[in-house]
């Protein structure tokens, strides 16, 4: 037996960073989002001899180890092992051989949600294989305890319930442990004009995106105003998008990402840079009328809506910056797991 998942990548569309501890704990977050057709995959092989080996294909790294029920993290593929390490301990499944792939469809530290997306699909194909009662909040808070307390990687809580979950979600953050998924129903031809408007643009860099959420929650813990008031704001534009969303008035969705554009800069050092300036403004020049820097910021992925036929321009605009544009499609599926 072969034993499969796949979780889908998610676009962030308003609210993002107010899923970060200690915000959300404090005054309460609240983020929209939308998965989208690019995914974290993941495949565990039955080996008949008594070692485990793990191959990230996407970074081109493999590593075996003899069976034990607690595998070493060292920085290499710790991801992997933080998964298997808390699954082994929860189930205490038996140990026997076995092989763990995985792959990627957009590079980590891009801003869509690469690490969580890839823990939740490793979560799928161990919960596959061992027929774990796990139901999807059971999954994405799995995958938040994993990543941010086994792991003590610093990040949001969105990521995990967007790639669990899928499609268009408002997605609200109360107290320490409190997640409500909202999904939104979202006329098909609403979400056909937001994809068709909607530009996915990556920047050819990437960045580590715990230092920007460090400062982001140490300002928090300082009590800066500034950036908390930023927070707020971006928890207001959450609903503005929402509404819009809903209403079909998409004519004012540019306008809502530029609003928090200006604001997320406020949260943190480093969320832009002079390079993102640039392109955001070359964007705009050309047609765009809003845009937003996706994940925690520094790098990565841009979106921006350009309404009408201004896409066109602005795709040929942005050929000068050396990234490129990523097709993608909005997909109402989260994970799902299946066995060969």
């Amino acid at each position: 037996m072969i034993y499969r998942s796949k979780a889908p990548l998610r676009i962030g569309l308003a609210g993002g960073g107010t899923d970060v501890s200690p915000y959300s704990e404090l005054y309460g977050g609240a983020i929209l989002n939308a998965t989208v057709s690019l995914y974290a995959s993941a495949t565990i092989e039955p080996l008949p001899e008594n070692k485990i080996v793990l191959d990230a294909f996407d970074h081109k790294t493999k590593q075996s180890f003899d069976l034990n029920d607690s595998l070493p993290l060292d920085g290499k593929l710790d991801l992997l092992k933080g998964v298997y390490n808390r699954i082994q301990k929860d189930y205490q499944f038996p140990l026997t051989g076995f092989k763990l792939s995985t792959f990627v469809d957009a590079p980590a530290g891009s801003g869509l949600g690469t690490s969580s997306t890839l823990v939740v699909a490793i979560i799928g194909a161990f919960s596959e294989m061992l027929k774990l009662p796990l139901g999807e909040y059971d999954i994405a808070h799995l995958a938040y305890e994993i990543e941010r307390r086994d792991l003590k990687m610093a990040g949001g809580k969105q990521d995990q319930y967007a790639a669990t979950f899928g499609g268009v979600n408002y997605m609200e953050f109360l107290g320490e442990e409190k997640v409500i998924v909202n999904p939104l129903r979202v006329k098909q031809q609403y979400l056909f004009e937001l994809e068709n408007n909607l530009l996915l643009y990556y920047t050819a860099t990437s960045r580590e995106s715990a230092k920007i959420i460090e400062k982001q929650s140490r300002n928090v813990i300082d009590k800066q105003d500034k950036s908390i008031e930023a927070m707020h704001q971006l928890k207001q534009q959450s609903q503005m998008m929402k509404e819009a969303l809903l209403k079909g008035r998409l004519h004012e969705i540019g306008e809502i990402l530029d609003f928090g554009f200006k604001q997320k800069r406020q949260m943190a050092e480093g969320i832009s840079n002079d390079k993102m300036e640039e392109i955001y403004n070359a964007a705009k020049k050309s047609g765009a009328t809003g845009g937003k820097i996706s994940g925690a910021g520094g790098g990565g992925f841009m979106i921006f809506y350009c309404p009408g036929n201004s896409k066109y321009n602005v795709i040929e605009a942005l050929e000068a910056f050396g990234g490129h544009c990523k097709p993608y499609q909005f997909v109402d599926h989260g994970l799902t797991t299946w066995t060969v």
